[in-house]
């Protein structure tokens, strides 16, 4: 399964993105979708994460309020609306998706991986 991000830029803080993770898989509702982000020189963190269904969304404590991620499977896609942005969220952000998975925030379950987006954020 290769996964493609999608929708990085450079906004300025407060500013708002939407960021979008499609697959190779005709099937994409199999899998749990996270997103996770790197910024330079620190380690890969995660964002957020979503079921198979949607019903279930997870957040990191950092984004809480502000970023939202959701999927529409008809349209096999999986998004990240990220709204007031701070120079902190700045990195590159990857999408990833474990088969049956339930939407974890440890990046070790997930097997597959896009190779991710940049997101600027200017103060």
């Amino acid at each position: 399964v290769q996964l493609q991000a999608s929708g990085g830029g450079l906004v300025q803080a407060g500013g708002s993105l939407r960021l979008s993770c499609a697959p190779s898989v005709r099937i994409f509702s199999i899998y749990a979708v996270a997103w996770f982000r790197q910024a330079p020189g620190k380690e890969r963190e995660f964002v957020a994460a979503i079921s198979l269904s949607g019903g279930s969304t997870y957040y990191a404590d950092s984004v809480k309020g502000r970023f939202t991620i959701s999927r529409d499977n008809a349209k096999n896609t999986v998004f990240l609306r990220m709204n007031s942005l701070k120079p902190d969220d700045a990195a590159v952000y990857y999408c990833a998706a474990e088969r049956y998975g339930s939407g974890d925030k440890r990046a070790s379950v997930y097997d597959y991986w896009g190779r991710g987006t940049q997101v600027t954020v200017s103060s």
